[in-house]
C-alpha cells in the first residue's frame, strides 16, 4: 500500500473506518470528527465513532485524536492512555431545546454534519463555494508525516489542510463504501481544486446555536467592501444575517454602503434597531439618509431616535430633500476652512474630519455666513507652506449648484467640467453639501 494516504487523506475517507483499542481490536467504525474552534481551528480535536459490538453496541464514543495513532492500514488505534467517553451527538439545538448533556454537540464544529454541503467564505478568492470534502494531514510530534511508521508514544494530531470544493471531493463521497484504493484511483482523474483552510472562514448560520463557526472573522474585515457585499449577495438570508453582524461596526457601515438597496433593505430588517443605528453612524450622512427613506417611516423613525443626536440631525436634514435633487444626492461630509485662513488651518481640518477622507478632494473656504467663496484642490494645499493664505491658493473659477437642481443637471456639471466634486448651496449661496464622482457614478447605474 501507498505511504502517502496515511499521511494525506480526507475526511469522506475517514468516515467510516475501523478504530481499534490498543491491542489491535475493532470496537467501532468513525462517525464523526470535531473541531473545537474557540481552542484549536487548525487541528481535529476528536474523533466520534461507534461501538460495533458488546452490551452497548450502538452507542457513540468521543476520544481526544491525541489519544489515538495512525496505523499502516489507515485505521485509528486507541493509545493506552485513551480514556473514550459516552458522546451524545445533538441535531442543531433550536430556542426552544431543552437539551443539556455535558457533551453534545452544542459547543463544537462536526466536520460532516457542519461542513460538508454547506456555503462557506473563501477570504482568499473573496467568494462563496460550497464543500465537497475536507483534506487531513497527520502530524507526529508537530511536524507533518510522509508515511514513516507511527510512534506508540508520540503526540499524533490531525491537521485540517485544505477544503476541496471541485469534483474531485464530490466523486470520493458519491463512491463512499467502495475501498479505498478504487475511490482514489477514479476520484485522482479529476482535477484538484481545494483552498487553503487557512482561508476559510465559516458562517454561523444558526444564531440558536451556540456553537461559534466563524475561526477569524477579523480577516473579513480586511478585505475591501465591494467584495464582501458580493460574498453577502450570494447567501442565504439568514446566513447573510449572520455574517454581516460577524462585522464591525465601521466595516459594516462600508459594506452596506455597496450591497443594493435591496439587499440594504433586507439587511437592515434583519437587525434590531439600535444595531443599525450604530452602523448607520458609521455611514456617510447622505448614504444613511438614502437608506432609511426606502424603509417604511415607522422602522425609520425608531432607527433615528436610536442614533447620537448630531448624526441624527444631519441625516434627518438630508431626509427633507428631494431624492431626485440635487440636495438629494449630496453628503454633508465635506471640510471647510474660513476664507480668512491659512493652510495651517486646512491641515488641522483635515487631521480633525472624522469622516471618509478618501472622498476629500477639495478644501472648501466659506466666510462668516457660510457662503461659498472659494475652492482649494488638495493638491495645492499638500504643495503649499504651512502659513500660505488659502485664498491665494483657491481656484480662479468654481462650479456649484443649488440644492434644486435636478440630478440630470449635477450629472451634466460633472460631465461638462470633469469634476471631483460638486458644491450644493442654497439660496443665499450657502454651502448645504457636497456630492461626489461616486455618488455621479452610482446615479447613473441605477438609472440604466
Amino acid at each position: 500500500m501507498s505511504k502517502h494516504p496515511i499521511a494525506r487523506t480526507t475526511l469522506s475517507t475517514l468516515i467510516g473506518t475501523p478504530v481499534l483499542d490498543a491491542a489491535g481490536h475493532m470496537v467501532g467504525r468513525v462517525r464523526e470528527m470535531t473541531v473545537d474552534a474557540g481552542v484549536d481551528a487548525a487541528h481535529v480535536a476528536s474523533i466520534i465513532y461507534k461501538l460495533s459490538g458488546g452490551a452497548e453496541r450502538g452507542k457513540l464514543k468521543s476520544v481526544p485524536v491525541a489519544e489515538t495513532m495512525w496505523t499502516p492500514a489507515g485505521t485509528f488505534q486507541l493509545t493506552d492512555k485513551a480514556q473514550p467517553q459516552a458522546f451524545v451527538m445533538t441535531e442543531h439545538a433550536g430556542p426552544d431545546s431543552t437539551v443539556a448533556e455535558q457533551n453534545s454537540t452544542d459547543h463544537l464544529l462536526l466536520l460532516e454534519r457542519d461542513l460538508l454541503d454547506q456555503q462557506i467564505i473563501d477570504v482568499h478568492g473573496r467568494k462563496v463555494v460550497r464543500v465537497n470534502d475536507i483534506e487531513l494531514q497527520w502530524e507526529q510530534n508537530g511536524a507533518l508525516t510522509h508515511g514513516e511508521t507511527p510512534d506508540p508514544n508520540a503526540e499524533h494530531k490531525l491537521r485540517i489542510a485544505d477544503v476541496e470544493i471541485g469534483t474531485r471531493g464530490a466523486v470520493r463521497r458519491l463512491l463512499k463504501g467502495l475501498p479505498h484504493a478504487t475511490v482514489n484511483a477514479i476520484a485522482c482523474k479529476f482535477a484538484e481544486n481545494s483552498i487553503p483552510w487557512d482561508f476559510v472562514d465559516l458562517i454561523e448560520s444558526n444564531p440558536a446555536r451556540r456553537v461559534k463557526l466563524k475561526i477569524e472573522g477579523e480577516r473579513l474585515a480586511k478585505m475591501h467592501p465591494s467584495d464582501i457585499a458580493d460574498i453577502l449577495e450570494e447567501l442565504s438570508p439568514t446566513e447573510r444575517t449572520a455574517l454581516f453582524t460577524s462585522l464591525d461596526e465601521e466595516t459594516a457601515a462600508e459594506t452596506l454602503e455597496e450591497v443594493e438597496p435591496k439587499l440594504q433593505k433586507a439587511l437592515v430588517e434583519s437587525l434590531d434597531p439600535a444595531d443599525v443605528a450604530d452602523i448607520l453612524e458609521e455611514m456617510d450622512p447622505a448614504a444613511a439618509a438614502d437608506l432609511l427613506a426606502e424603509l417604511p417611516e415607522a422602522t425609520s423613525d425608531e432607527i433615528l431616535e436610536e442614533m447620537d443626536p448630531e448624526e441624527r440631525q444631519e441625516v434627518e436634514e438630508l431626509l427633507e430633500f428631494e431624492g431626485t435633487s440635487a440636495a438629494g444626492r449630496m453628503t454633508t461630509d465635506y471640510v471647510s476652512v474660513n476664507v480668512s485662513g491659512h493652510v495651517a488651518d486646512a491641515v488641522q481640518a483635515l487631521r480633525e474630519f472624522d469622516g471618509d477622507t478618501e472622498t476629500i478632494t477639495e478644501i472648501y473656504l466659506l466666510n462668516a455666513d457660510e457662503v461659498l467663496e472659494g475652492i482649494v484642490p488638495l493638491a495645492k494645499l499638500i504643495l503649499a507652506d504651512a502659513n500660505s493664505e488659502l485664498v491665494k491658493l483657491a481656484e480662479p473659477h468654481f462650479v456649484s449648484c443649488n440644492v434644486n437642481a435636478a440630478s440630470k443637471d449635477v450629472i451634466e456639471l460633472f460631465d461638462k467640467y470633469n469634476l471631483r466634486s460638486l458644491p450644493i448651496v442654497d439660496k443665499d449661496k450657502k454651502l448645504a453639501g457636497v456630492v461626489h464622482a461616486e455618488q455621479v457614478i452610482a446615479l447613473l447605474r441605477a438609472e440604466r
